[in-house]
């Protein structure tokens, strides 16, 4: 219709007034949206007229207008109607299109050009106008571009503005805008390279893409785009950049940016051969990335360092710029296959080591950009296959390698720059960390040199501070380690001053890195001795102490500043901050450590440390008058007993003893001359109203803590004036009780001060049992205390204080940092750290039940039920970091009660779970919470009453392990804590323990499952942070004592391997001649033999290193650690069971372990060998998996024989045995049984035996031959093998038994992953149970434990091996083709079909189903066929002739004769494409890309044209902004490519079946 009002319209054109009908064509001059059919009628208009020629200048003119004014607003905003706005959107650019190639009039080319490119530049705001951009920038650009004035304007537009408006936009838009740009770039292809065709079209000179800088940048950031589409539209660009150049053959610079770069992109006649060489690999490795197949990658990696051959001059300069190998790089540290991310980081790593590089600029910042963006994935940093743990991950020497190496080779005056945004890096994000320690430590291993100032060390001060959010206590405090040590290797100490190291030092954590007395401690010393009087004067430095160290006088002022106190802050209510007093005590003890250093420097013995001296005379002075004087400043006294709580604390050495450090001795020997006035001072504070703020409550843990150092002081010191302790404790106490005895008063100073008060009884509580030799407990007070404590009411809250009439005292309640609630908790918290104290006194006393009566008056102990009711309402009560002393306190209760209130003590068990549970994520207090729950439910005494009524206490407790079982998989000790504790106090009880049972150990039998669960414990690794962190841990506790972490951080034993190590360290411990330890070892061995069985049935077959190989060898490890202790009597019920576990489909070490443990046997107990023999009765169908196990037995018969006196009759059977077994039709078979009878015919020859006579030939010949054999098979190769077979050859069953041969050397030589190798070093570092004295099983002989699995592997390894970096050229790499040269005259591309289509009379659907790009006929045929069967209207094909052909035959079936077939070459598909665009179809593409739809959430529209990409390709860049949608199908294997006839099965099927269920809804 719209065709037919055109032609009316021009017909018209002779009219008055032809611009009237124009405008009525385009609806008048309203600003209403044109609709798709005014549109449609409007293009059409306008080809006629440009077609006719006969029109007017005016109306060709009007026509454009009208084309510029209705149809570019349908551009930006879509407009609306029923048609929406996508046709909308379509018919306009088509309007546009249509007659742009014939725009002269330069005003209208201009606007029209502007308009294009604002609108590709500016992209949208939202997915319709991002439509839009990419419209305009694939079909009307390139419209436009046909004319060269045009297209010189298209050009600037699209290259030269945009980089610096790209610069300023953000990630995704300027990646947008890269994206449109190529997708106009690629449809402009054939206009923008001299020579080609289309390239010369117009006035003016010929467009030389490859000329322009701005051109290759954006290439580049194409290559290296997230999106795969835009990545293909910039390979397709370069390549044929590259085919106009190797046509030419002529020479073409692009200028460099800056005169000392090289040229994005050259050519020259002479190299031709070799510059097409560079670009065809390279363009191959860039295809070849696409693929996230890493078995396709693999060959081509290797290659990467080839390119560097081209890249580089003779003279050693770049003749390529090094960007392009960026590129490379980029995309494979971005890549989403994490193997290939990690071979790319390894590789470029490797290049300054492997290669001499010239300088560039760009290197730096893509190690500051990309790299260290790949390097922050924790993954990468995983064990290479092979390496043992504890070693340092491959990529971990390579950064530190790398690191050192580029720096070395950075000119001199940009290493300092580099250096700074490297670790400015750093800062940048949130890093992990696994990645933060090993940057850490390449930057500590570098060599030293003056390259960080002031912002450098600000800068590893941010590192310190905003990247150690982790709860990794190891690493993070070995990163802090390293990165100390890089702060002393690189600071240029002439550019830094005193007071910026300290403020830098204060970001490290003394408990984790930098504790007094470590190897970095003492490192930190020598380094400020060393620069002492280079540093940079800072602006506070006193000048006149010229003869003192610059390190002194600025200590000496620290502390003189630190206790000065303006008069305006003096009554501050609020306590200070701990920074200060932290910096000044660490200063205060490195200056005096130092001072140490330089007195053994120069052999000089200060006795009288006058250094430290004068530091601690202004803080003695104020602590001196602390007593006496009443009217020191608040703030002052808070700072100076700051600042000695945080000197006695820090002071303390990690390694050596107080007697050994003579500062330690110094400064307490100061402080106790202050002792009396401290004490003093502390005892008026706490004991009178003075606290009585919120705030105060800072300053009494101040004076508690205080008060608790001072003690242990005093009693390491012998202090003369002892009982002025007693006296302190004898007033605080009955202060406090006094205080605490109060009623009736509400107010917040009160309520502040019982909270005081209940703080202190606790504190007097902690020091009366840490401090028994000062014998507290005779005070009269202390008896006082004991009483109120147990008379106490339990969990009693402090009511919320009114401020009506305190406003002072509400400004300070909403301003602290602590909430009522936490004051609250904390008193009520208190209350039960007292009465823990009662109840660990007088836990002899304690009734069984509330019935009996106690003659001791204290109420908590009399009434046990109550109290533990009250803990019970402790625990909903208080907040999961305050219940530790309620758990406490159930340790005593529960084990009391389980026999008479077993309900209430399950309620308990269940309700600490909870709690438990809830804290599992929490890292700080959920070991010490868990260690406190295992004592009080798994509490010797508990056990024992759950066992012997096996009640519903009994099967809680089971449940229970279960739980905390289940618990360990997934947080990495909770099991050693629950096995630890139960093995030590089940085989060391305490003297409570076995007061109150006759024999703890009987609960090892009754809950052995606990150690049966224990012996096959361990995980399965899978590929995730939980192992990584683990081998990390490894290797840094390998550093040893170099790594002040390790000294400073306590070992928790929490690794998977020591819940074994102590399993077995528990096992080894039993007594055989103790009955009940004889019970439990026979017990457990028939519990993991009945396990071993059901794992078996469980899976006939498993994979090695499966969860089921590892259970059945862990299994295996124990019976041999047990066998020692088995006596007679059980190996003759479990025999059996041991030779039927030998038939079973073993895994090689499973096997070694079954061998060894039946040849122990039968070397204890000859007896048993008629058993053993019986096991080569059985039929040949049960022998065949497993005689080669019984046979290996025979291998080591010489062993066996050792305790028998009758040897002849035994090897006459031994004979017999193995000859019938050398002649079996197995190869595997004969070498086994060979071998077996090498061994026992060797000890007949030794032994002379004259019976054997007769066999003599007969085995002499078999030996001979098998010794002699030849041929071309693999037969004497593979007997020399087994004879050299570790087992065989090396091992000894007697010799070599040991802990480090079951679970180190046997793993190891088995080819056990290397989780399941436990290093001898575990058994020792392990000290919670410690092997006898006299223990000798320990160590591998050294034969054994030198050898290596390819020593004696069955497999030739290696030998199908290829060097690939011999290989000259990629033979094994697909290439890829993009078929952009097929060029075909033009035909009438709808004659076939409508030929065939009226032929045929048959058309099902409307589905076209374009396969032009496919050119094998083996999947047109398969197509062809799918097409008919879901009657598709017709395939596309590229050309006709395939029908003759007999592969597409063969699949068709005839189908072609029955569906019509349209020729449709390459050429010419993008006409044909629009063409059907004006039909209605919508154009859907099968391809992968950014933005591309699910196939099970796309809905097929009814008129659709699916287009099938070529084999190789796929749909070629030129053709895919040519698409309506790209739809994907999902998939989940590896593979991420299916073949075309398969994919496009796949959505003809989908269409189909969409249409059929519409047309089911229509009926």
């Amino acid at each position: 219709m719209e065709l037919v009002l055109a032609d009316a319209l021009l017909g018209l054109a002779q009219s008055p007034d032809p611009c009237a009908l124009l405008r009525a064509v385009c609806g008048g001059d309203g600003a209403a949206p044109l609709s798709v059919e005014r549109v449609e009628t409007l293009r059409f208009l306008l080809q006629g007229l440009e077609a006719g020629g006969a029109a007017g200048e005016a109306l060709r003119r009007a026509a454009w207008e009208a084309a510029l004014g209705r149809c570019w607003p349908l551009l930006l905003r879509g407009g609306g109607g029923a048609a929406g706005p996508e046709r909308r959107r379509l018919a306009a650019v088509e309007a546009l299109v249509a007659v742009a190639p014939e725009l002269r009039e330069p005003a209208l080319l201009e606007r029209a050009v502007d308009a294009a490119l604002a609108l590709v530049r500016a992209g949208g705001r939202d997915a319709g106008e991002e439509a839009a951009a990419a419209l305009v920038a694939g079909r009307l650009l390139p419209a436009l571009s046909s004319n060269r004035a045009a297209l010189g304007r298209v050009w600037a537009g699209l290259l030269l503005p945009g980089r610096g408006e790209e610069e300023k936009e953000a990630g995704g838009a300027a990646g947008q805008r890269v994206s449109r740009t190529l997708l106009a770039l690629t449809a402009l292809a054939d206009l923008l390279f001299p020579g080609l065709e289309g390239g010369g079209r117009g006035e003016g000179p010929a467009l030389d893409a490859r000329l322009c800088g701005g051109f290759w940048r954006v290439v580049q950031k194409g290559l290296t785009d997230g999106d795969g589409l835009c990545r293909k539209r910039a390979r397709y660009l370069l390549k044929r950049a590259v085919e106009v150049s190797d046509q030419l053959r002529t020479g073409c610079t692009c200028p460099p940016d800056t005169g000392d770069e090289p040229s994005l992109f050259w050519w020259s006649m002479e190299m031709n051969d070799k510059l097409l060489q560079f670009w065809e690999n390279y363009i191959l490795i860039m295809e070849t990335l696409e693929g996230n197949q890493i078995h396709v990658i693999k060959p081509v990696l290797p290659k990467l360092n080839s390119l560097y051959e081209y890249a580089i001059s003779e003279k050693g300069c770049w003749l390529f710029h090094p960007s392009w190998h960026m590129c490379i790089y980029k995309r494979m540290f971005e890549s989403e296959n994490k193997t290939l991310t990690r071979e790319g980081v390894a590789q470029f790593l490797e290049l300054y080591e492997t290669k001499r590089l010239p300088n560039s600029p760009g290197f730096s910042e893509f190690i500051i950009g990309p790299l260290m963006d790949a390097l922050s994935e924790s993954s990468l940093y995983g064990r290479s296959p092979g390496q043992l743990i504890g070693a340092c991950p491959p990529l971990g020497m390579k950064l530190q390698k790398f690191l050192s190496t580029y720096l070395t080779l950075l000119p001199e005056e940009e290493r300092s720059s580099f250096l700074l945004k490297f670790i400015q890096k750093m800062t940048s994000r949130h890093w992990c960390a696994v990645p933060i320690l090993f940057l850490s430590m390449a930057l500590a291993c570098i060599p030293s040199f003056k390259a960080l100032g002031t912002e450098g060390l600000h800068a590893l001060r941010d590192v310190l501070q905003c990247t150690m959010i982790t709860h990794q206590i190891l690493l993070r405090g070995a990163a802090q380690c390293f990165l100390l040590q890089t702060a002393m290797h690189l600071t240029d100490v002439e550019k830094v001053s005193l007071p910026e190291i300290s403020s830098f030092l204060m970001s490290l954590r003394p408990e984790e890195s930098l504790s007094r007395g470590t190897i970095l401690w003492m490192e930190l010393c020598d380094w400020l001795y060393t620069h002492d009087r280079c540093f940079k004067k800072s602006i506070n430095c006193h000048i006149e102490h010229q003869e003192r160290s610059s390190l002194s006088v600025y200590v000496h002022t620290l502390v003189e500043d630190y206790l000065k106190t303006p008069a305006s802050k003096r009554e501050n209510c609020f306590m200070p901050d701990w920074f200060e007093a932290k910096l000044v005590a660490t200063m205060i003890l490195l200056a005096a450590d130092v001072e140490e250093m330089k007195n053994k420097h120069s052999k000089k013995s200060n006795t009288e440390r006058v250094e430290l001296k004068s530091f601690l005379h202004p803080l003695l002075d104020v602590l001196l008058k602390l007593g006496s004087n009443a009217y020191i400043p608040t703030l002052k006294t808070d700072k100076s007993l700051q600042l000695l709580l945080k000197l006695l604390q820090t002071c303390l050495l990690k390694q050596s003893s107080p007697q050994d450090d003579v500062v330690l001795s110094f400064l307490s020997n100061s402080v106790m001359t202050a002792a009396e006035s401290i004490l003093e001072f502390v005892l008026r504070r706490l004991t009178t109203s003075e606290l009585n703020t919120v705030s105060d409550l800072d300053r009494c843990n101040l004076y508690l803590a205080l008060l608790l150092e001072l003690v242990n002081l005093c009693s390491k010191a012998g202090w003369k004036k002892g009982p002025s302790i007693l006296n302190v404790i004898s007033s605080l106490i009955n202060a406090s009780i006094q205080n605490l005895q109060e009623t009736g008063n509400e107010q917040l100073g009160e309520q502040i001060q019982k909270v005081v008060s209940m703080a202190s009884l606790t504190v007097v509580c902690e020091i009366i049992d840490q401090k028994p030799e000062l014998q507290l407990e005779s005070l009269h007070a202390v008896e006082t205390l004991k009483g109120f404590i147990s008379s106490v009411q339990l969990n009693q809250v402090l009511k919320k204080p009114s401020y009506i009439e305190e406003k002072n005292s509400l400004f300070e309640e909403s301003t602290s940092s602590q909430g009522w609630g936490k004051i609250v908790a904390s008193y009520v918290h208190d209350q039960w750290v007292c009465l823990h104290f009662i109840l660990n006194k007088y836990h002899k006393f304690i009734p069984l039940s509330n019935d009996e009566s106690l003659e001791l008056s204290l109420l908590a102990v009399q009434r046990p039920i109550r109290t533990l009711q009250s803990a019970l309402e402790a625990l909903t009560l208080l907040p999961s970091d305050q219940v530790l002393p309620v758990f406490h306190c159930m340790k005593v209760l529960v084990p009391k009660l389980l026999g008479s209130s077993e309900s209430l003590c399950i309620d308990a068990f269940d309700l600490a779970w909870k709690v438990i549970s809830s804290l599992s994520n929490t890292q700080l207090i959920f070991w010490s919470n868990l260690k406190a729950f295992v004592q009080f439910v798994f509490d010797a005494e508990v056990l024992a009453v759950a066992a012997s009524s096996k009640g519903q206490a009994y099967s809680k407790i089971k449940e229970i392990i279960l739980k905390l079982v289940e618990m360990s998989t997934a947080r990495t000790g909770v099991f050693n804590t629950v096995l630890s504790y139960c093995c030590q106090s089940w085989l060391f009880p305490t003297s409570d323990d076995t007061s109150a049972l006759e024999n703890p150990f009987s609960n090892a039998g009754n809950y052995s499952e606990l150690i049966t669960e224990a012996c096959v414990f361990g995980t399965v690794f899978r590929r995730d942070q939980r192992r990584l962190i683990q081998d990390v841990h490894a290797f840094v506790e390998n550093l040893g004592d170099e790594c002040a972490a390790n000294v400073v951080i306590e070992s928790t034993n929490r690794d998977d391997h020591y819940v074994r190590v102590c399993a077995v360290k528990f096992l080894y411990l039993l007594d055989g001649s103790n009955t009940l330890h004889k019970m439990f070892m026979e017990d457990l061995v028939i519990k993991l033999l009945d396990k071993d069985e059901l794992v078996s049935k469980s899976r006939t077959r498993y994979y090695v290193n499966s969860l089921q190989h590892r259970i059945k060898n862990r299994l295996w490890q124990t019976l041999l650690v047990i066998f020692p202790k088995l006596d007679q009597n059980l190996l003759t019920g479990t025999l059996d069971k041991i030779f039927q576990a030998g038939f079973g489909n073993n895994q090689a070490s499973i096997k070694y372990l079954i061998e060894w443990i039946i040849i122990l046997i039968l070397h204890r107990y000859p007896q048993f060998l008629e058993k053993f023999w019986n096991c080569f009765c059985y039929g040949e169908e049960k022998l065949k998996t497993s005689i080669c196990t019984f046979l290996s037995v025979l291998s080591h018969f010489d062993i066996i024989l050792e305790n028998t006196s009758e040897k002849k009759p035994i090897l006459k059977k031994a004979l017999l045995v193995v000859l019938q077994w050398c002649f079996n039709h197995n190869f595997s078979v004969r070498l086994y049984a060979l071998v077996a009878l090498k061994k026992i015919w060797g000890i007949c020859k030794a032994l002379c035996v004259e019976e054997f006579e007769a066999l003599t030939p007969v085995i002499e010949s078999s030996l001979h031959q098998v010794e002699n054999m030849h041929g071309a098979g693999n037969a004497r190769k593979n007997w020399q093998r087994i004879q050299d077979h570790f087992f065989f050859a090396t091992f000894h069953p007697l010799k070599d038994y040991s802990l480090e041969t079951i679970f180190y050397t046997l793993p190891r030589l088995s080819e056990l992953v290397e989780d399941e190798w436990i290093p001898l070093c575990k058994f020792t570092r392990y000290t919670d149970i410690s092997l006898p004295a006299a223990f000798h099983w320990l160590h591998s002989r050294t034969e054994l434990l030198n050898l290596k699995p390819s020593d004696w592997s069955q497999q030739d390894m290696g030998s199908d091996l290829v060097e690939t970096d011999n290989q000259t050229e990629w033979t094994d790499v697909q290439k890829k083709i993009i078929p952009w040269k097929n060029n075909s005259p033009d035909l009438d591309l709808e004659l076939g079909f409508q030929d065939r289509a009226a032929k045929l009379g048959k058309s099902n659907s409307r589905l076209i189903v374009v396969a032009s790009l496919i050119d094998k006929p083996t999947n047109l045929g398969g197509l062809c066929r799918t097409c008919e069967i879901f009657g598709a209207s017709a395939l596309v094909v590229g050309s006709l002739h395939y029908i003759n052909d007999k592969q597409f035959q063969h699949l068709s079936v005839s189908a072609e004769q029955w569906l019509p077939l349209v020729e449709v070459k390459p050429s010419q598909l993008v006409n044909y494409l629009q063409q059907k665009k004006t039909e209605g179809y919508t154009i859907i593409g099968v391809e992968q890309t950014a933005k591309s739809t699910d196939l099970t959430e796309y809905c097929f529209p009814e008129k659709s044209l699916l287009l099938l990409g070529n084999e190789h390709e796929g749909i070629p860049a030129n053709l895919i902004q040519h698409l309506d949608v790209c739809v994907e199908i999902p998939q989940q294997g590896i593979i991420r490519s299916l073949n075309v006839h398969v994919s496009g099965a796949l959505l003809i099927w989908e269409y189909t079946r969409q249409q059929l269920i519409k047309q089911k809804q229509l009926k």
